[in-house]
């Protein structure tokens, strides 16, 4: 069994039904995603696609930093935190490669999640690109608020150096890993990968982006996870099933799954 974490279910409706794309992932293996969340329109979504799917799709629902903008309607967000089914507070975070204008509404935005995460006890689903002293900052201070911050969250799609995965698993945090890790010249993350303990490795795949190779260039799905898991290891020197129970036991461990 297979466990994406990290799935955006939202963009796949222009072109073909979600139920087609959750099909060819249970039939690949990946019994288990959670669908993000990250602004008004996917939140919704995430939440009646875990009603729809209980046990194999789990919601995520919060505020990314693309909304920091759009004067953000916190209290949809907490209302929805209730919901059966939610597991986590995301995606969120900072971008400044893409928002640079927007910085300090970001943080804001950013500080709020957290606050709401705290509140409703939930780990955070963490973006992070360009930001990553403020990132790291904002983090300190939200695990200081935890009684258990052993279960803070998770650093979605990591691509950051090891001093990053340091820092960050020094709060508490999980790293996720995707299809970037399979990329032929992704060398140093490939190494960062080794470095990260057994039992805070997490695996997704970011889709409809980010497809693992073979599949680079094409349009990204739950299903492929498994190629991020064999990546992971061949790179640790364990089986595929092994990661695929390793990286499914820390995902249910975080977002509190039996």
């Amino acid at each position: 069994m297979y466990f994406d974490t990290h799935v955006h279910l939202d963009e796949f409706e222009a072109e073909e039904s979600t139920e087609a794309v959750i099909a060819r992932a249970q039939e690949a293996g990946v019994n288990r995603m959670l669908a993000m969340g990250g602004n008004p329109e996917a939140n919704r979504l995430a939440v009646e696609l875990a009603g729809r799917y209980p046990g194999i799709l789990y919601a995520a629902v919060g505020l990314d930093r693309d909304q920091a903008s759009h004067s953000p309607d916190l209290a949809d967000s907490a209302s929805l935190a209730g919901s059966s089914g939610v597991r986590a507070i995301g995606e969120i975070g900072l971008d400044y490669h893409y928002h640079p204008e927007t910085v300090a509404a970001q943080r804001k935005l950013f500080e709020a999640m957290l606050e709401l995460a705290r509140k409703c006890g939930l780990p955070v689903m963490i973006h992070s690109r360009e930001a990553e002293e403020d990132t790291l900052a904002l983090l300190r201070a939200y695990a200081q608020t935890l009684s258990d911050p052993s279960r803070a969250g998770a650093l979605h799609c990591f691509t950051g150096s090891r001093r990053m995965a340091k820092a960050l698993l020094d709060l508490g945090f999980y790293i996720s890993f995707s299809g970037i890790l399979t990329f032929p010249r992704a060398i140093e993350l490939q190494e960062v990968s080794n470095y990260v303990p057994e039992d805070r490795l997490l695996i997704e795949t970011d889709c409809p982006y980010l497809a693992p190779v073979p599949h680079r260039g094409k349009r990204n799905e739950p299903a492929y996870v498994i190629r991020v898991a064999e990546k992971l290891a061949e790179l640790r020197g364990k089986t595929r099933e092994e990661m695929a129970r390793i990286t499914t036991a820390n995902a249910c461990t975080l977002l509190n799954i039996e």
